[in-house]
């Protein structure tokens, strides 16, 4: 199997390293480099490749991955000002009742 080469992962790998590398490119990382930094975000939580090949047993998923994001995101909000806070939470309330009078449903992560 040649480096690069995404034959060993399984579907449900490649949608969450599509699901990953979309976070990326939210947060304004180049697609490119969204996409390395996706594929080394499934390689720790899941190991590598999981598809049938190679001998031993599997690993279990890691979700230390996902928790060190959250911790850094809310580090990131925790050294903003109270007032910076503050404005950022009315405004997500706005946005919830504006979109609550739409009907339209919570968008899932």
């Amino acid at each position: 199997m040649a480096r690069g080469d995404k034959s060993k992962y399984t579907s449900k790998q490649k949608r969450q390293e599509e699901h990953i590398e979309e976070g990326y490119k939210k947060r304004g990382v180049s697609s490119k480099e969204a996409e390395r930094r996706a594929w080394a975000t499934e390689n720790a939580i899941s190991g590598g490749g999981r598809k049938k090949g190679g001998s031993g047993r599997g690993k279990k998923a890691s979700s230390k991955p996902s928790r060190k994001g959250g911790k850094k995101g809310g580090r990131a909000s925790a050294s903003r000002s109270a007032a910076a806070r503050s404005r950022s939470a009315k405004k997500a309330a706005a946005t919830r009742k504006r979109n609550k009078s739409h009907g339209r449903k919570k968008s899932s992560r």
